[in-house]
């Protein structure tokens, strides 16, 4: 039912080409727009638990390797949102030597995301949000990956686009032109920096759904709109360790998550709608998140409790290696070599102990390359992982 009074993001004009293109209007309005009660309500619960989620990783020893595994969490889900058939697995061996010869031809998309993402983290200590790190992250997500056209990396478009449909005429949402769309991310880049009243993670709602209405690239827009949450998380000094991605959510919800956006940026706008969704993945995230950390800490004391059992010499070159495994759970004996400067006698003498440590264990069953896999630890991340191992026993 249609609301004169209920706030907008813009209207559809038709465009001399014959079809009518989504035009944002001034963002935000000059008067805001409202936030109901239900809305900060939902913003406090989140707001709370992304504090607890920072309390907690705070305190996490050898913070900067579990990181890793948080952005390649996100990277796969993210890129499974696209289309990617590859999963987190997949994303975490492909680091392995041996397994790059019989690597999933998608996981490619995963890593330049990966790379995009750390790029960003990175870029934020000397850069503020802006277009121009946009457009870095955006050349850093899409140099020589697959892309369904020319995707012109770091580039905005300097041609109509559209989601759904063979052309524009059959599209199921068309963005603004490109002379709408400079004005638009002119808007959007003020947004960025303006002092407002908008709390942080309604402003990371808003900056999500307002970037994807724009949609500035050929390619790539989805991925770079979900970065865009994380590192504005990030700058707005909400987490000092970037540990919040909800690309998780999106593709738990992703029939929704492109309902609520579409609702968003639909000519009867329902920016509530997508602002409570928005909220709720915080949250789910953030409390998902917090048992991760939980989780991850009491794995790393029982651990380095059993090599305290071994002799200095050994508990030491092991407790080095089992902090490596945090960022990359999955290794052959070229990992270990890579790590150690062993022989691949060595390597593989470093491998049956942490073998019989119970740290890790065969992955597959391989007559060349074999991998393994610190399983409790990687289950951690993987609920299909940990559910299949589960069964096993």
């Amino acid at each position: 039912m249609s609301n004169i009074n209920k706030p907008k993001i813009g209207r559809y004009i038709q465009q001399k080409e014959g079809f009518k293109s989504f035009t944002p209007f001034d963002f935000p309005p000059k008067d805001g727009f409202p936030i109901s009660p239900k809305l900060y309500k939902k913003n406090e619960e989140a707001i709370r638990l992304v504090g607890k989620l920072d309390g907690i990783t705070r305190l996490l020893p050898d913070k900067d390797f579990f990181l890793l595994m948080f952005i390649k969490k996100d990277a796969a889900y993210s890129s499974q949102i696209e289309g990617t058939k590859a999963t987190l697995q997949d994303a975490v061996a492909a680091s392995v030597t041996e397994e790059k010869s019989r690597m999933h031809p998608d996981v490619d998309d995963i890593i330049h995301y990966v790379e995009a993402v750390n790029y960003g983290i990175k870029r934020t200590e000397t850069l503020p949000i802006s277009l121009r790190l946009i457009k870095e992250i955006h050349k850093k997500l899409m140099t020589g990956a697959r892309s369904t056209q020319h995707a012109y990396p770091g580039e905005f478009r300097r041609s109509q686009n559209w989601i759904g449909g063979k052309t524009p005429t059959d599209a199921s949402f068309v963005p603004p032109n490109v002379e709408d769309m400079h004005k638009s991310l002119d808007h959007l880049e003020k947004f960025f920096h303006t002092k407002d009243e908008y709390p942080s993670l309604v402003k990371a709602g808003f900056l999500h759904a307002q970037f994807e209405t724009i949609h500035p690239f050929t390619d790539g827009n989805g991925r770079a709109g979900r970065i865009l949450i994380a590192m504005h998380i990030h700058h707005a000094k909400l987490l000092e360790l970037p540990v919040l991605y909800l690309s998780s959510y999106f593709k738990k919800h992703q029939k929704l998550y492109y309902q609520k956006l579409q609702e968003y940026h639909d000519e009867n706008a329902n920016i509530d709608g997508w602002l409570e969704f928005f909220l709720e993945g915080v949250t789910e995230i953030a409390d998902s998140s917090i048992e991760t950390c939980t989780k991850i800490t009491a794995l790393r004391d029982h651990d380095f409790t059993k090599m305290q059992k071994l002799g200095k010499k050994s508990a030491e070159s092991t407790l080095e290696i089992v902090r490596k495994l945090f960022s990359q759970p999955i290794v052959g004996v070229a990992e270990i070599m890579k790590w150690t400067g062993f022989s691949p006698q060595g390597a593989y003498n470093i491998i049956e102990r942490l073998k019989s440590l119970k740290i890790l264990e065969p992955l597959g069953d391989a007559d060349y390359g074999q991998k393994y896999i610190y399983a409790d630890y990687y289950e951690i991340f993987d609920d299909t992982f940990r559910d299949a191992r589960a069964k096993k026993r």
